[in-house]
């Protein structure tokens, strides 16, 4: 019996891609910010409506190398989310920064922004929200509150490649925006990220850091990594995004289907998009409440070979490597542990079809 999984990695035609990688073959030019680098990020900058993009071999990295851009004091905070991919809550702390979490709002999933002044001390530096599932955090209170505060505001927009809020990309709001573009994500290089943002000073900063520190053939100006996107996962990225809009619509597709099978069901709540945002149709969270238990869902679809995925489960605040912070407590952020107890993400793709949409959804009503 075939395996649906949660995700699939859009890819376009194979010719398509060995047309673009040949001239390597004939360069020898693999990786170091070659052209394939640097023609993405100008088809990206000029996409994504944004002066800057700093591309990356992954999203995490992408994260780490803000953080250590901006060269925040050890031990300063950071207020984030705990609903979201250990990634935002590992690159913070390996920063040396103190992720202090904030809950969520219920129909967002998003950081609450009516809950973050509260959270806000002498040590804070920064706010790092993320962006869930497509939907896009509440960015003009967050904007409000940085600029009263005079707080960076970082966002992980891991899920919100290709999103508009009131026409605007999700990249234009606050100081930087990551982007992930993992196998997983809408938009892919395979592996890869992205920095997104409009200050000229971080570019040189950002580019020294991802490649150890060395701003010259002789010369090396910080203690840097190595992080740098190679050419064939540009060359991917320069091919699935001449696609990006029909894989879009294709995703529309198969959630207006669940859409139509799932909602108004008692006991099951769907996200639903504002008027103000144009979505990416990234993923299909449920939340079963009152339904059926979220456990038992997940298990009934596993055994017809259907894999949905809990995410985000668990909390990042409520895992054993952060019980170390004073704030780490999941009960301290009742809502996102009620969500994190009860949501499910159906499979998403572009290529998913009708009919396998359909049979998810018997299984499920059943």
């Amino acid at each position: 019996m075939k395996t649906i999984n949660v995700t699939r990695s859009s890819m376009p035609d194979l010719d398509e891609y060995i047309d673009e990688i040949k001239d390597l073959f004939d360069s020898h030019w693999l990786t170091n910010m070659g052209e394939k680098h640097q023609k993405l990020e100008k088809e990206l900058e000029s996409m994504l409506n944004v002066k800057h993009v700093t591309l990356y071999t992954n999203g995490h990295l992408a994260l780490e190398g803000i953080w250590e851009a901006y060269n925040f004091p050890k031990g300063s905070e950071v207020i984030t989310t705990p609903f979201t991919f250990v990634s935002t809550t590992h690159a913070i702390s390996r920063s040396g920064l103190i992720p202090v979490f904030c809950d969520i709002d219920p129909n967002s999933y998003c950081i609450d922004p009516n809950k973050i002044e509260q959270l806000i001390t002498p040590k804070t530096v920064a706010i790092c929200p993320v962006h869930v599932y497509g939907y896009l955090c509440d960015v003009d209170k967050i904007a409000l509150i940085a600029k009263k505060y005079n707080l960076k505001v970082i966002y992980d927009a891991a899920h919100a490649f290709g999103v508009k809020y009131n026409g605007k990309s999700s990249a234009s709001f606050g100081d930087v925006s990551m982007f992930s573009f993992h196998a997983t994500k809408v938009f892919n290089t395979i592996e890869g990220g992205a920095l997104c943002y409009n200050d000229d000073s971080l570019v040189g900063v950002l580019n020294d850091l991802k490649n150890f520190g060395i701003h010259g053939p002789e010369d090396v100006n910080y203690i840097g990594g190595n992080a740098k996107m190679n050419e064939f996962q540009a060359s991917m990225g320069l091919c699935n995004l001449r696609h990006l809009d029909r894989e879009i619509l294709k995703r529309k597709r198969v959630v207006e289907e669940y859409k139509k099978r799932l909602g108004g069901v008692k006991g099951i709540k769907l996200l639903d998009y504002s008027d103000s945002i144009q979505p990416n149709y990234a993923y299909f969270p449920v939340i079963f409440d009152g339904f059926k238990d979220r456990d038992s869902i997940f298990s009934e679809l596993k055994k017809n070979n259907i894999i949905a995925r809990k995410y985000f489960y668990p909390l990042t605040n409520s895992v054993k490597c952060y019980k170390k912070f004073e704030n780490a407590n999941p009960e301290k952020t009742p809502v996102a542990k009620y969500v994190s107890e009860r949501v499910l993400t159906l499979p998403l793709y572009a290529d998913l079809t009708i009919d396998e949409v359909n049979m998810i959804c018997d299984i499920i009503l059943k």
